[in-house]
């Protein structure tokens, strides 16, 4: 015979059982996903969900459509009724309103003191403050 006859070899080199090594590239990959995107997004999607919650009457506000306004009204259904301009009203749902720019300021009646005077409103600005210049 001229050519001898070819036998398959044996296959080797598959391990014959599963390792739990194998595994732990994808478990950390999992955990860096989870503490560096997952969590925070987590996080600011819950102070959002608080910021929305919280608004009232009066708190000027940004949309994500890049509108400011002051709430006038804050409906059941949940819309907002913002004052864009004077005598322009338009009204806008809840979930579109991604910044609270300023809170109302508390009523003038002798009730608010400043946090560093304690009475009276402080004149001047921080360097004056620090440096005692009168």
């Amino acid at each position: 015979m001229l050519i001898s006859p070819a036998y398959a070899q044996a296959a080797g080199g598959a391990p014959g059982g599963f390792d739990m090594i194998s595994l732990m590239p994808l478990v950390l990959i999992f955990v860096v996903f989870y503490f560096l995107l997952i969590r925070p997004q987590q996080k600011k999607m819950k102070a959002h969900r608080e910021m929305i919650a919280a608004l009232k009457r009066g708190d000027k506000v940004l949309t994500s459509g890049g509108i400011m306004g002051t709430i006038v009204k804050v409906e059941e259904d949940g819309t907002l009724l913002v004052e864009i301009a004077k005598d322009v009203r338009v009204r806008i749902a809840r979930g579109t309103i991604s910044d609270v720019l300023t809170k109302p300021q508390p009523a003038a009646g002798g009730q608010a003191q400043t946090a560093a005077g304690g009475g009276g409103a402080a004149k001047g600005g921080l360097m004056s403050q620090l440096f005692g210049k009168k």
